[in-house]
């Protein structure tokens, strides 16, 4: 048996990278999952290949930073399955670096809207859900947020990033501290540089800021996304029972070198 076997999982930002490895670890251990993201063609290949799992596989495409989009995301898992066991909040984006005092309003709000807001009102859906239905055992259900580094430390030239990823773990501590008592975990991962699309765009600027970070990676390589991966399916899983307000770096070293 899986350790999340039986469980429905819900995950955002599934159409690669991290969120497409979670879909297919929680596959691989046993989960039915819903599977949601804005791109909907990588999302569609995305649910061929948690299907070819032998999973129970829902593709969903959703904005998390439409509130109507990401509360039918919620109504469709449950329609689907009953009940929402695990959610995986990982829909994010990143942006060219730019100087503090260049950055423009517009870049500013649509980062918060989605890697900042975008958790929030998934979170409210979720928790909502979870505290309706029965706990199975002591809990009712279990979330994990993506964060970065950048939730640990400042990433120069990335003002607006950095933000929205401390507030990623503020809105996690928060929500574990209230929700606990009622069987609902809270926990987040944050990956240091990582494989994806979004950080081969951040790679291919020719800048020292980026040049300076990528020189300075532990072991000389980026996370693979599965490994960041495994960590959100454990913190959402019951091995991880008593495991709530984690902040889990995952990123060999590179915030803590």
């Amino acid at each position: 048996m899986g350790f999340v076997e039986g469980k429905v999982a819900l995950v955002t930002g599934a159409a690669s990278g991290i969120g497409r490895a979670a879909a297919q670890i929680f596959a691989r251990e046993g989960a039915r999952v819903l599977v949601a993201d804005v791109d909907r063609d990588d999302l569609a290949e995305t649910e061929a290949m948690v299907a070819a799992l032998g999973a129970d596989v829902l593709a969903h495409p959703a904005d998390v930073s439409d509130e109507a989009s990401v509360a039918g995301m919620v109504v469709a898992a449950v329609a689907r399955w009953g009940r929402l066991d695990c959610a995986f909040n990982n829909a994010g984006i990143s942006d060219t670096t730019s100087a503090f005092e260049s950055l423009s309003l517009e870049a500013w709000n649509r980062m918060i809207a989605v890697n900042l807001t975008g958790v929030f009102l998934c979170m409210q859906h979720e928790i909502r859900q979870m505290k309706r239905q029965e706990p199975e055992g002591e809990l009712r259900g279990a979330i994990c947020n993506t964060s970065s580094g950048a939730g640990i430390i400042g990433a120069r030239g990335l003002p607006h990033y950095t933000a929205a990823k401390h507030g990623v773990l503020g809105l996690t501590k928060v929500a574990a501290q209230e929700l606990y008592k009622v069987g609902i975990r809270v926990n987040a991962v944050c990956p240091g540089m990582t494989e994806s699309k979004m950080t081969a765009a951040f790679a291919a600027e020719d800048n020292a800021i980026t040049r300076a970070v990528m020189r300075h990676l532990p072991g000389g390589r980026m996370g693979r996304p599965e490994e960041v991966a495994e960590a959100a399916v454990w913190l959402c899983s019951p091995l991880a029972g008593f495991v709530s307000g984690e902040s889990m770096l995952v990123d060999g070293s590179q915030v803590s070198r």
